[in-house]
């Protein structure tokens, strides 16, 4: 017991440091509730909170006071996420849509087919009316576009298909309504009919117009400077405008595990606040007198502060951008009044301001994976310089040495804190991460992110042709990189889908081991062993069906088969992605198991069981037995027997289903509560 109550002693100075795993852990709890709370619920929060303030108000029971701390930070998370999904609020279109949209530009981007997408405001639905209409939508052009038409601003109009955000795709799985919802999309469309010009255009200034305005402007400059798909990614970099960038480019990232290089992260926007703080300081050396009598240091931390800033706004300023913009500023601020800079306090406060700000950030991959290797990197060498092995001084050799050494030991740190969260979203391990991180990611500080500063430096002056030239030849090696590993045999393995609990237990493990002082820390190993065991022992779904009713899957000996060969893509493949899956749609196809009738799907089940999928008006032709369950996706019937029945009316309330085989026959599994939804489920 005493050995216990040291350790515990010992985590007194670093408290802080807990802040935001507990505010993160009172938002995880309100995204993994079915719904908002309710009257009763809040009024039981007021009162934790009154009491929680009161212990920690007494000064004699130190642990007491922590508790209360704890809980306090715990209930703030909590009521943050709920009062963010109220304030980003926005109608959602309740119906199917088809016929004439008009909106105004505010982002450009493409689809996972390759095709303009365009985010538009403004929204008008001719014909519609007495409806409130989104104020955002995401719409896929897919037919002929006339030439200069996407710009910032420009008002469009065309003939498409809309619909409400969809669901996810099973129980359990990525829901699209929630990252809509925050996005503040009301609807996802898509328009096979030419998209022209609507007139007129809003007058007046508009800040949000004229930045996208601006981005655009310095995209085509990198692509005019830097031709092909070298230039695609430099306007990615710069401007985070991947209009341009190619699928196939995509894909060798992806399996290289260097798309991060492409997300305008805290790698660029620490790659780029840095070397302007060094060329600051090293420039205000140089003029006589300034170093001995001012604080240069300050001063090149501010201007690179004030990078940052523009960097924020000139890239788009997502999500993922604002988290690195609050961490550069953070390490940045405490430069400037004198205090340790890369700290563990400081990875704190970032994160606990980037929750605090957008609490959905913390379901997403982007701030998981984030964080996770951001805290890593800074304990780690937290303990290797207290070690002093990264001391400076020795021969030019040991230097050189010393800085090979921590680009490999800064790839291995950031590749194993990340894989966990990678596999858990992306249902891949791509095997030579490290090799192609460490052939390519000093390429980008060295070469890269300096040459892009200076060009833009240049640019003013018409002399930025040769910064961008050898900006270009240091892409060009990346992309080399990534298509020579992604190419590699074995290059992606696919892992499969772990439930959320799994990387709860992962996220506390890592955070034990990084957070914690003294030997306890090393409890951080059995818990991410247990984590392991788990997802190892993971099971799916005996039969998956889609929120429409018409893509059923069922689990074979050979992998998952699918009743449809094409249609429905986007729910197959991510059943089979989660699977750990590597086939097509078509292959799934042709994987024997299911029983195709007219108007449905028999799927037979090893228990003896039938699920009898059926959508046809006409009545089944199965008998209803005790071991049958019908889904009806279309219309009722009333069946004579003991089977078991899912009505159409269950079946659109209640969204995608997972089966499972149990003792006492089949296990149902709905995507929404029937009782109690978050706002985004609602429609």
């Amino acid at each position: 017991m005493r050995w216990v109550i040291r350790q515990f002693s010992a985590q007194a100075t670093s408290l802080f440091l807990w802040a935001p795993v507990l505010f993160g852990s009172g938002i995880a709890l309100y995204f993994g509730r079915s719904g908002p709370p309710n009257v009763a619920e809040l009024a039981s929060i007021a009162v934790i909170i009154i009491i929680s303030l009161v212990l920690a108000l007494q000064r004699r029971n130190l642990l007491m006071r922590w508790l209360s701390f704890g809980l306090l930070w715990f209930i703030f998370g909590y009521l943050n996420a709920a009062l963010r999904a109220i304030i980003v609020a926005a109608p959602v279109l309740g119906w199917n849509y088809y016929g004439p949209i008009e909106g105004r530009i505010i982002g450009l981007d493409r689809s996972a087919s390759n095709a303009p997408r365009m985010i538009l405001d403004q929204i008008s639905l001719p014909g519609e009316r007495d409806i409130d209409l989104p104020a955002r939508i995401r719409l896929s052009a897919v037919g002929n576009i006339a030439p200069n038409l996407l710009t910032a601003g420009q008002r469009v109009t065309t003939t498409g298909f809309l619909s409400p955000p969809e669901a996810a795709v099973e129980p359990g799985g990525f829901d699209f309504r929630r990252f809509a919802w925050f996005n503040r999309y009301g609807a996802i469309g898509y328009s096979r009919n030419p998209v022209l010009a609507a007139w007129p255009r809003v007058a007046g200034f508009d800040a949000e117009i004229s930045v996208l305005k601006l981005r655009m402007h310095i995209a085509d400059w990198a692509r005019s400077g830097i031709p092909g798909v070298n230039g695609a990614f430099a306007a990615a970099i710069i401007s985070g405008d991947r209009s341009e960038i190619d699928p196939s480019v995509l894909g060798n990232l992806r399996a290289s595990n260097l798309a991060h290089l492409l997300a305008i992260s805290g790698l660029h926007m620490g790659l780029l606040s840095g070397f302007v703080f060094v060329l600051l300081r090293l420039g205000l050396v140089f003029i006589p007198g300034l170093a001995l009598r001012w604080p240069i240091k300050k001063y090149a931390a501010f201007g690179a502060l004030l990078a940052a800033t523009a960097y924020l706004f000139l890239s788009g300023g997502n999500v993922a951008t604002q988290r690195a913009f609050i961490m550069a500023a953070v390490v940045l601020g405490a430069v400037i009044v004198d205090r340790p800079a890369l700290t563990l306090r400081a990875v704190a406060l970032a994160a606990l301001l980037v929750l605090f700000i957008a609490p959905e950030s913390l379901m997403e991959a982007g701030f998981q994976m984030s964080f996770a290797a951001t805290t890593a990197l800074v304990a780690v060498y937290r303990r290797l310089n207290g070690r002093g092995l990264f001391r400076r001084g020795g021969s030019r050799w040991q230097r050189l040495l010393v800085w090979a050494l921590g680009v490999l030991l800064t790839s291995a740190i950031g590749g194993l804190a990340t894989a966990p969260f990678s596999a858990f979203h992306f249902n891949t391990m791509a095997q030579f991460g490290l090799l192609a991180n460490v052939l390519a990611v000093p390429m980008m500080g060295l070469v890269v992110m300096p040459a892009a500063v200076m060009a833009a430096m240049l640019a003013p002056l018409g002399l930025d042709g040769f910064a961008l030239s050898v900006m270009g030849g240091g892409i060009g090696w990346i992309l080399m990189v990534a298509d020579w590993v992604a190419h590699l045999d074995g290059a992606v393995r696919p892992i499969m889908a772990a439930q959320w609990p799994v990387l709860a237990l992962v996220t506390l493990a890592g955070l034990v081991l990084c957070l914690m002082r003294g030997t306890i820390r090393l409890a951080g190993l059995p818990i991410m062993a247990i984590a392991l065991v788990i997802w190892s022992a993971a099971q799916r779904p005996n039969i998956l069906v889609d929120p429409d009713g018409r893509l059923l899957g069922l689990m074979t000996d050979d992998g998952r088969a699918l009743n449809k060969q094409s249609a429905y893509s986007y729910a197959a493949s991510t059943w089979l992605q989660n699977d750990g899956d590597s086939a097509s749609q078509a292959e799934a196809y042709a994987r024997a198991g299911l029983q195709v009738y007219q108007g449905g799907n028999i799927a037979t089940l090893n228990n003896g069981w039938r699920v009898v999928l059926h959508w046809a008006r006409g009545v089944p032709e199965t008998p209803c037995t005790a071991d049958t369950l019908f889904i009806f996706t279309a219309h009722n019937f009333d069946l004579r027997g003991p089977c078991t029945v899912i009505t159409v009316e269950e079946f659109t309330a209640g969204g995608a289903r997972a089966i499972w085989v149990n003792e006492n026959g089949l296990s149902v599994v709905q995507t929404l509560s029937p009782n109690q939804r978050h706002y985004w489920q609602i429609q």
